[in-house]
């Protein structure tokens, strides 16, 4: 029987259970210059000891004006890489797999002096006006990402995930709501995407995979729901995503259409049906946190990893305190065998 901590095996990324710790900013690169710091180390290779199967780093921005603040982390230079490569070492020290998502936050870079987006529409009242990208600035963004990329892989990552939700730029081109543009990149508003997975896959081994983060629903008065999802998706799926990570929301001040739930796995009805839809494997994220409820997910079907977020932020040793509630043996490391073993 499939439960979470079986194997899971998506080309070449093979991870000892389904357990994945979702990018979560930290906002805090003190010297602004984004790259990791002992904050980040301990972090991340805390949760590799606490048996996560897939560890994927927050956000890191393609430019400086990409990033939400300016205590993110970023990969737009070179001399930026050694510090992600020492992170990637201690994590697979510990038999954890590691992944990194690569983002631009478009309108909503908080600390830009002038934010860029596909068109000149602020998120809402307290954010700035951004700038309307030209034409030829959409095509150096892209890039921007392929290069970032480069450098990722550089580091030693075992997945790469581009950040196409929570209204950050890519989603921002994907959506109606914030794209008006009537240059190639407005007519077909998938085009820039697809043009950075492209661009990202061509700097990838053949066998590495690479996931995207999407919002399925946006609940604002005027804004997609999970049928317009399912169809960009199918696009993003051929242009060469082989995961999807299923999200919701972002793209504007919560509206008429919808609210999100609050309740736990409210968003894993969303990524069952992108994998149903799609026939592509799945992470699912929201309020996962019941070791019990994140293995049912896994034994339905509903999708093929699970992602904790809140509950690895409170509990480094989340997955080995959920094999305990589940009665599943795992390994455990062997200086806390004596809180796991009867």
């Amino acid at each position: 029987m499939t439960h979470l901590f079986t194997p899971y095996r998506i080309k070449e990324l093979e991870l000892k259970n389904r357990v994945v710790m979702p990018p979560m900013c930290q906002y805090s690169v003190e010297a602004e210059d984004g790259i990791p710091t002992n904050w980040h180390l301990h972090h991340y290779v805390s949760r590799a000891v606490g048996g996560a199967g897939l560890i994927i780093v927050e956000m890191t921005d393609v430019e400086p004006d990409g990033r939400i603040s300016n205590g993110d982390l970023g990969l737009w230079s070179d001399d930026q890489v050694e510090a992600f490569a020492k992170i990637v070492k201690e994590v697979h020290q510990y038999g954890a797999k590691i992944g990194i998502q690569i983002a631009h936050a478009g309108r909503k870079a908080q600390d830009a002096e002038t934010p860029v987006a596909p068109s000149a529409i602020a998120f809402d009242e307290t954010f700035k006006t951004p700038r309307a990208l030209e034409t030829e600035e959409v095509k150096e963004m892209v890039d921007k990402f392929r290069n970032s990329v480069r450098r990722a892989v550089q580091a030693g990552f075992d997945v790469i995930e581009l950040h196409g939700a929570h209204g950050y730029l890519i989603h921002q081109f994907t959506s109606p709501l914030t794209n008006k543009r009537e240059d190639e990149y407005g007519k077909d508003l998938t085009k820039f995407g697809v043009e950075v997975i492209k661009a990202v896959k061509s700097e990838m081994p053949a066998d590495m995979p690479l996931i995207m983060r999407i919002s399925a629903k946006e609940y604002v008065e005027g804004g997609y729901g999970l049928e317009e999802s399912i169809e960009f998706s199918k696009v993003f799926k051929e242009a060469g995503v082989d995961m999807f990570h299923v999200s919701s929301g972002g793209e504007g001040p919560i509206g008429a259409d919808g609210r999100p739930g609050t309740h736990a796995s409210y968003q894993t009805p969303l990524a069952r049906e992108i994998k149903k839809a799609l026939d592509i494997p799945v992470i699912a994220v929201g309020r996962l946190d019941d070791p019990i409820l994140a293995n049912s997910i896994i034994g339905n079907e509903e999708a093929d990893l699970v992602a904790v977020g809140r509950g690895m932020l409170r509990n480094p040793y989340w997955s080995l305190e959920a094999s305990k509630t589940l009665n599943k043996q795992i390994e455990i490391p062997k200086q806390y065998e004596r809180g796991f073993r009867h």
